[in-house]
């Protein structure tokens, strides 16, 4: 019986030890569970930040395209201000060669930047000389007077001195390049503020006429 127990007290030691190895070896694989899954997780980090850094630059280059682009515009923007600059300088230049020939004063009601038939009664008859010449600038300046605020007075003159300049360039066939505009208000007063007449007369647009100067 001796050598029997020895026998079974062997096979229960090495199943003992086949258990502890069988389960140190669960461990390891547990623990190459738990690495593998790390990894695997570090892996889906890095290709969400490589996802990111994907659409950063992305984002990036179109934000330079758009700087690039709004450059360009600013360049050509520019090139345009340098030409009208130059074709300004040329007019004013020009200007200087040219002398005052004649004024048409237009008269207006009060509030009012309407052309009334006696005004464009005048403006017919101030074209009919203007049309058939090939050299000539016109400037338009349109005047209120001194009732009410001066903002209003300066978009009421506005207003008179482009209803002159539609009459001359629509319905009379000027060149609208040969015609300069602008409103003064009440500035530069005719007459007398202070009397009926006086203000009427400075409800105006003065229509002026500048032709080479021959003798410059």
């Amino acid at each position: 019986m001796a050598p029997v127990q020895q026998k079974v007290a062997d096979l229960d030691k090495k199943n003992a030890e086949q258990d502890t190895a069988i389960a140190e070896l669960g461990k390891g694989v547990s623990r190459a569970d738990e690495r593998a899954q790390g990894a695997d997780s570090k892996a889906v980090d890095a290709a969400r930040d490589a996802a990111r850094a994907n659409d950063q630059a992305a984002l990036a280059s179109k934000q330079a395209g758009a700087a690039q682009s709004t450059a360009e515009k600013g360049v050509a923007q520019a090139a345009q201000a340098e030409r009208s600059v130059g074709t300004l300088g040329s007019r004013v230049e020009n200007m200087d060669n040219f002398k005052l020939a004649t004024t048409e004063t237009v008269l207006f009601a009060i509030g009012k930047s309407e052309l009334s038939k006696e005004a464009e009664a005048q403006l017919d008859a101030f074209a009919a000389k203007v049309v058939p010449m090939k050299h000539y600038v016109i400037d338009v300046q349109g005047f209120s007077d001194s009732t009410g605020a001066a903002a209003a007075n300066i978009e009421l003159s506005r207003r008179r001195a482009a209803a002159v300049v539609r009459y001359l360039t629509l319905d009379k066939k000027i060149p609208l390049f040969r015609v300069d505009t602008i409103g003064y208000g009440k500035a530069s007063p005719a007459a007398d503020n202070k009397t009926r007449d006086g203000r009427k007369q400075n409800r105006r647009v003065e229509v002026k006429l500048f032709t080479p100067d021959l003798g410059a």
